[in-house]
């Protein structure tokens, strides 16, 4: 029995953020039935593949939707209208992801849902809402992240917008959406009402923002990277290169760490640089280049592991998953049948998690 077992979801997303929501609520025991098209979520399609239970499935679609159960329904017939009805009427969440007029063309936008489940708890995401002049925009996870300023402090050493390496737009939106819905689950059990959510990836990444654009958030000109601290400019929040053509990171600018670091490197001297704006301490960051280009990665891991430094290797996700800290804290499982999966981060002390199965396509009957 999980936290939210008693919950029912009806899910109309695809992709990642109304996924990624709903899987955290699957984890948790909460029922989510899929409604997909008859071609269903295109994320079922994305390489690679491997075996989970006695299918294939796309490692994406399967860590993402493990644990839900999928009904194929066409929302513009009169019969998969009345299935969907009938799923509502006994639904405590509804979510969907599709652009703003959507739902209400089909026929379920909050009011015709609410009429149906008068204390349901209704989610739209969206890339921009519901309302304003950008709603109807299409836009996945980097046009988000361009248009909110994340992506020009994204940036490479020339100072070049990069593609970025984690979709936090889409990321955002799914956390956002997920803590929503779940106060709104919370004030019913109060009031006994429901609530319409109106969750965008540009409002749910803005926020984000708050420890590095405060000039501009007090407004005043744009943060550059290569003078903030936390975006390139400080020599102990750095990435730097090793011998081996490899990775380091420096990822604590406590000055207690640069006095640990710079003391056993014998350069004393340069721990006054590491207290200066960022920006200004470029002899300190030529230094730490030089020195880390003296020994391979692995060699540095070994170097460190007395110094009470905030350091890490760089390590790919092969890398990552193979560390012993992840195995230690359970974080990568194989499921019963086959086929691995990201353990969610959400567990709680003494109950026992096990990846849910992975949804065929319909499934389910109605």
């Amino acid at each position: 029995m999980g936290k939210l077992s008693g919950i029912r979801v009806v899910d109309l997303t695809q992709f990642l953020p109304g996924p990624m929501m709903t899987v955290m609520m699957a984890d948790q025991g909460a029922e989510v039935i899929k409604v997909e098209p008859a071609h269903g979520d295109p994320a079922r399609e994305q390489a690679p593949f491997d075996t989970y239970g006695d299918a294939e499935h796309s490692v994406w679609f399967a860590n993402l939707n493990r644990g839900k159960s999928s009904v194929v329904l066409d929302l513009k017939s009169d019969g998969g209208k009345a299935a969907l009805r009938e799923l509502i009427a006994s639904a405590d969440v509804f979510v969907e992801g599709f652009r703003p007029g959507v739902m209400a063309r089909l026929g379920f936008d909050y009011a015709a849902v609410k009429a149906i489940r008068p204390d349901i708890v209704y989610c739209s995401i969206s890339a921009f809402g519901q309302e304003g002049a950008l709603a109807h925009h299409p836009a996945h996870d980097m046009a988000v992240q361009a248009l909110a300023g994340f992506l020009a402090v994204n940036d490479g050493p020339d100072g070049a917008p990069v593609v970025p390496g984690a979709p936090s737009a889409d990321l955002a939106a799914g956390l956002t959406a997920l803590s929503a819905v779940l106060m709104a689950l919370v004030g019913r059990e109060r009031t006994g009402e429901g609530a319409y959510i109106d969750c965008a990836m540009f409002d749910s990444l803005l926020p984000w923002c708050a420890h590095t654009a405060g000039s501009a958030i007090a407004g005043g000109e744009s943060p550059v990277s290569a003078r903030q601290r936390s975006l390139g400019g400080a020599g102990f929040y750095q990435v730097y290169r090793t011998s081996d053509g490899k990775h380091v990171v420096l990822g604590g600018r406590e000055i207690k760490f640069a006095r640990n670091l710079l003391t056993a490197m014998g350069r004393e001297d340069l721990i006054p640089h590491a207290e200066r704006e960022a920006g200004e301490q470029g002899e300190l960051i030529a230094f730490l280049q030089a020195t880390f280009a003296t020994k391979t990665r692995d060699e540095w891991v070994q170097w460190f592991a007395d110094k009470d430094v905030a350091f890490s290797p760089v390590l790919d996700f092969r890398e990552a998953l193979n560390e012993p800290h992840v195995a230690e804290r359970g974080l990568w499982v194989e499921s019963a049948g086959g086929g691995r999966h990201i353990a969610p981060a959400i567990r709680f002390a003494g109950e026992e998690w096990h990846p849910g199965a992975v949804p065929e396509l319909g499934e389910r009957d109605g």
